[in-house]
């Protein structure tokens, strides 16, 4: 009997997710025996961290909202053949952004608040998204390089503002702004004691809405359609600049959401470690779905667990910081490796 299409494109689908994992979890049991670790215990530790209560869960869903705001502002410019790593700076610039809204006008109802703080880190995170658009459709400059420079110069603006003018005194020397008040707060969510706020499943419709937009409509076409072929896109009257900056602006967007959410809702203020490297992990995240925004959401959930699973590692199992990037860069070559593998065999 023939297999149906769908088990057929399904397995297809699955093939490299679950070779990748298969690999990654004999690397690690490596990685953790010839350093003297049990793997099994090691590995039991690792889900208790990640999964194992309420705490646990709360701590994943936290490091997995800026994760998939990051990995989908990386994915959404490689959709048409941009290579943007800077997310961090835009989740940077982004919080910053919003947090002039809060320094504003501080004793603002919720109502006044919330919308002009959003508004104002999207509109950051679009301005240092939109940069490297512009520079790339207007002179050919690298948008990998610029990205990345943008990076460290959001962080250090940060670090300007809260050493220097927004710095609250009354934090004893902590370079901090001051709280922010409940009114600049995203509402929480809590079921069973697994807390989280309205961010994390707005993210999660971001990412069906940008698979839909990218995947079902004439949008998607167009940036296939620049990334392959950029001449035949200019003879179909396709333009490379609007859509090069356009893009770019929406991945700031998405970046910088995740950063005003990192300093209301995670921080409660604006400080200098406001990211812990998320738009790095996020790149890598983007990397391992293949850029699918379907995929990017479970990865981002994985890679969440991972992090969150540092600190009980530390804890209970006296291992070092270093080994959850060790585990994050073995997860890396496994996927990616697979599916290499995979598609060479394919050719052959």
């Amino acid at each position: 009997m023939k297999n149906s299409p769908i088990l057929t494109l399904l397995a297809d689908r699955l093939m490299v997710p679950l070779l990748g994992t298969t690999v990654f979890i004999a690397l690690a049991a490596a990685f953790f025996h010839f350093n003297g670790y049990p793997p099994g215990k090691i590995f039991v530790q690792i889900l208790k961290g990640a999964f194992g209560d309420a705490f646990s869960i709360t701590t994943t869903l936290g490091k997995t909202l800026p994760i998939l705001l990051c990995a989908l502002a990386t994915a959404l410019p490689a959709r048409m053949g941009l290579i943007s790593v800077g997310a961090e700076g835009q989740l940077y610039f982004g919080a910053l952004a919003g947090t002039a809204a809060v320094l504003a006008h501080p004793e603002a109802s919720a109502w006044l608040m919330l919308p002009a703080m959003l508004a104002l880190a999207l509109l950051g995170g679009a301005l240092w998204g939109a940069i490297p658009g512009v520079l790339r459709a207007a002179l050919g400059v690298n948008e990998t390089i610029v990205t990345i420079l943008l990076n460290y110069l959001a962080i250090k603006l940060v670090e300007y503002a809260v050493y220097g003018p927004w710095k609250d005194p009354s934090n004893l020397g902590w370079p901090a702004t001051m709280a922010f008040p409940g009114t600049a707060q995203f509402p929480a969510i809590a079921c069973d004691g697994v807390a989280s706020n309205w961010a994390l499943p707005f993210a999660v419709v971001l990412a069906l809405a940008l698979f839909v937009l990218v995947e079902k409509s004439r949008l998607g076409s167009a940036l296939a359609l620049l990334r392959s072929n950029p001449r035949v896109a200019r003879l179909a009257g396709i333009r490379y600049a609007p859509h090069c900056i356009a893009v770019m602006a929406l991945a700031g967007m998405l970046a910088g959401l995740a950063g005003i959410v990192q300093a209301a809702n995670v921080q409660n203020h604006l400080q200098p470690d406001l990211s812990s490297g998320y738009g790095y992990v996020g790149f890598l995240v983007a990397w391992l779905a293949g850029q699918s925004f379907l995929r990017i959401i479970p990865l981002a959930l994985v890679m969440g667990g991972l992090l969150s699973a540092a600190d009980a590692l530390q804890l209970f199992a006296q291992l070092p910081y270093a080994n959850t990037l060790v585990l994050q860069a073995l997860l890396f070559i496994s996927v990616l490796g697979v599916g290499a593998a995979r598609s060479k065999w394919r050719r052959a």
